[in-house]
């Protein structure tokens, strides 16, 4: 025992030395003398002990007072003992540290606890939520982001958020589309890293840096139906070159942790899943660091019909790969006995335990567990005047203005009476969105407010709610409750728009109307929004929609009724002034849409890089298409308007042919022939025209986002590679085979430029 504490004692001296190498480079990039350290620790380690690192309870109890029931003396008990390695929902610098000193007090081996949190959008300053964020483009901003909320969270005593979300989503059905980056695996990627660095920063030891987790792994986007949790069925081609695109590109960047998802593919629910979790994320990928459940799921393979108990169900969780079981109660009771039966090899707790371990160095908890438990930085850094600021900043960004006729926007600074009315103009509450983290209840700044900031005594503002969007307490728990039938805020709201010059009309989603669990089959403006919108363009046709959502909706009716849309989604803390800076000007609008927006529900799931099939013309009644409906979006990937105008020039190439060394340039001129000043995001588009496994109609492969002055013109030229083309083919490996390409420019999925080369 003596030789054990020695040894313990040794390793926590040097963990300042290893945590400075090991975090420099991403979880990937293994410094030996850390590993030869957490191999000593392991050597330590009972069985129970590292089925307790393996497990991860809820906090939701006092971990230092007396508890009130069985169930927390049992937590109590066993985080004394060293048999619990995580915990999540613990918050608030105080509370952090206390349950870390149960361990570090009471333990055998001192090994400190990791506490996540889900910060999905911001800790206590609210950011837009991922999808609407995603809108921005700006990779910049989206890592501004994650920084920001990380500071929060690490100055709250979290080490870990279990974000971002980087499943591909094409259903709007599917609340949770909300939480990621819409439709496109390029994007998704690109998206998931900047968030990740933003998280992360380049130094996890650092006291402002948390540790991020690339979920949810793999498929959840692709539920039948848009049906939360619902069944999966893809096959490898889809599987390797939509799903886990993100997620390769979140395991090379070197996310710290994974979370496996709650569905099955092709009969196999993912926690169970060894060809995603042992043979492609940590064989074909040679990922370094844990992979954790989501809430439950390895407990789920239970009523998946997979697993008949428990034992069962641990038995094939950590076979397949899954690290540590998130409140599903399993491997604390299943792990122990299955190694003591010889049912499974100790190794593979060790690989799990390793992984953690690595993490937890990586932190600097080794070092120092309270380093994030300081209540005087959580007290300063907290819903700072900076953090504001950015709020501010990255929701304007992540607006999309969506229609413009009339020149109705920006709103003229000569106007003398604005209506503003809407269920959820003066709602101070739904900007916050779903995973709203420790946001302050009904602490945004409402669009009224954010006009009434921007205009002063100098406009008149008639304000009416008009109809009331839900009804009761509001929770991440609570089930909605729509106003179908009320309309007796009509003739108030027909009163303000009949004497006002403009209407600001803001209609949408409950803030809990999206997110997990919040899937629909009708994706239209619930209760009575849409009547509400039929009776004030009737008196007033200068009409500017205002959306707030967390998902695509069907608005192809109010887009026939009004001249203006701005898509707004959830935009945080700053929501209302933001959405005033876009309104009258002071911000020219340079959102574009991660998804795309349908005529109907009956076209989802919708997105833009759909295979062409054998009948893709519309010249014949029998080709792929609808009787009753177009096939195309109301508002396709990619589209946004500006208040300036860009105009394209030709797309040239600088050869015909690519034999995949070097780079093959493509340029065009694009000149802001509008007045005012304006940012562009330039989308380049690629199409494999035949290939042994047949691609999408155009693919997303790279963009720019460009600031053009008025009247100024730029040339912006991509650089492609072989990479650029490769995809997984029928040869089962990543490769660009020879043969013909398109190479697509423009402003959005549709409006695009088409030139060709050959790639030999």
């Amino acid at each position: 025992m003596k030789n054990q504490l020695i040894l313990t004692l040794y390793i926590l001296m040097l963990a300042p030395m290893l945590n400075a190498v090991a975090q420099v480079q991403g979880i990937n990039n293994l410094d030996p003398v850390t590993e030869q350290k957490i191999d000593s620790i392991i050597s330590l380690m009972t069985v129970k002990e590292k089925v307790g690192q393996m497990t991860q309870y809820n906090g939701s109890f006092d971990v230092t007072g007396i508890p009130s029931d069985i169930d927390s003396k049992t937590k109590l008990e066993r985080l004394k003992n060293g048999e619990v390695g995580s915990m999540l929902n613990v918050l608030t610098a105080k509370a952090t540290r206390e349950a870390q000193e149960v361990v570090m007090q009471n333990s055998r081996l001192k090994i400190p606890l990791i506490f996540g949190y889900d910060v999905i959008h911001g800790y206590k300053t609210m950011f837009p939520v991922p999808l609407g964020e995603s809108a921005s483009w700006d990779l910049e901003a989206l890592k501004l982001s994650a920084q920001i909320a990380a500071e929060e969270t690490a100055a709250a005593g979290v080490h870990w958020t279990f974000a971002p979300m980087i499943d591909v989503s094409r259903d709007a059905r599917w609340g949770r589309i909300m939480e990621g980056a819409g439709e496109d695996p390029y994007l998704n990627s690109v998206i998931g890293v900047a968030r990740i660095n933003g998280f992360q920063g380049e130094d996890l030891n650092a006291v402002n840096t948390i540790a991020a987790c690339a979920k949810h792994f793999a498929g959840y986007g692709f539920a039948e139906a848009g049906r939360d949790y619902n069944t999966v069925n893809v096959g490898e081609s889809e599987l390797q070159n939509a799903i886990l695109l993100p997620f390769k590109a979140a395991s090379e960047a070197g996310v710290a942790t994974f979370m496996n998802s709650f569905n099955e593919i092709d009969g196999i629910p993912a926690t169970a899943s060894t060809h995603l979790q042992r043979d492609i994320l940590k064989g074909d990928w040679d990922y370094k660091g844990f992979m954790v459940s989501d809430w439950g799921s390895i407990a789920e393979l239970i009523p998946h019909g997979f697993a008949k108990d428990k034992l069962q169900a641990g038995k094939l969780a950590v076979v397949a790969g899954s690290d540590m079981d998130m409140e599903g109660r399993v491997y604390e009771m299943a792990l122990e006995p299955l190694v003591a039966d010889n049912q499974i090899d100790e190794e593979l707790l060790n690989d799990a335990v390793r992984r953690i371990l690595r993490v937890k160095f990586a932190l600097g908890l080794f070092e120092n567990p309270y380093k994030y438990s300081d209540e005087k930085r959580e007290k300063e850094i907290l819903l700072s005047k900076e953090n504001l600021e950015a709020s501010r900043d990255i929701a304007r960004k992540s607006i999309v203005l969506l229609k413009n006729e009339k020149g109705i926007l920006p709103l003229k600074k000569s106007l003398k009476s604005i209506a503003v009315i809407g269920p959820l103009a003066d709602d101070k509450d739904t900007p916050l969105g779903n995973w709203r983290a420790q946001a302050v209840k009904n602490s945004a700044v409402s669009v009224l407010e954010g006009i009434k900031n921007a205009v002063g005594n100098k406009v008149k503002i008639n304000y009416a709610k008009g109809a009331s969007l839900g009804m009761g307490e509001r929770s991440f728990l609570m089930p909605l409750t729509i106003n179908e039938t009320d309309t007796s805020g009509f003739a108030e709201a027909v009163e303000a728009a009949k004497k006002s010059e403009v209407v600001v009309l803001v209609v949408g989603e409950d803030a809990f109307q999206s997110g997990e669990g919040r899937s629909q089959t009708a994706i239209k403006l619930r209760g009575v929004q849409q009547e509400l919108i039929d009776v004030v363009a009737e008196v007033n046709s200068n009409i500017v929609l205002v959306l707030m959502n967390g998902r695509p909706l069907d608005i192809s009716r109010p887009n026939e009724q009004v001249p203006a849309i701005l898509e707004t989604w959830f935009l945080g803390s700053e929501a209302g002034n933001a959405i005033a800076d876009v309104l009258f000007g002071a911000y020219n609008p340079s959102g574009k849409l991660p998804v795309s927006f349908p005529r109907n529900v009956g076209q989802e799931p919708l997105y833009y890089n759909q295979k062409n099939t054998g009948r893709p013309s519309s010249d014949m009644v029998t080709y792929s298409g609808y009787q009753d409906s177009s096939r195309e979006a109301l508002f396709p990937f990619g589209f946004g308007l500006s208040y300036s105008t860009f105009e394209y020039g030709n797309v040239s190439l600088d050869a015909n042919t690519f034999s995949g060394e070097g780079l093959l340039n493509v340029s065009v001129a694009i000149t802001n022939t509008g007045t005012v000043a304006g940012k562009e995001t330039v989308q380049l588009y690629i199409r494999d025209l035949v290939a042994s496994r047949t691609r999408p109609v155009k693919e997303l492969r790279d963009f720019k986002q460009i600031q053009f002055e008025a009247g100024e013109t730029k040339t912006v030229t991509f650089k492609i590679d072989s990479k650029t083309l490769e995809f997984y083919s029928a040869n089962a490996k990543w490769e660009a085979e020879p043969g013909e390409f398109e190479i697509m420019i423009g402003t959005n999925s549709v409006d695009l430029q088409t030139v060709k080369f050959t790639y030999e």
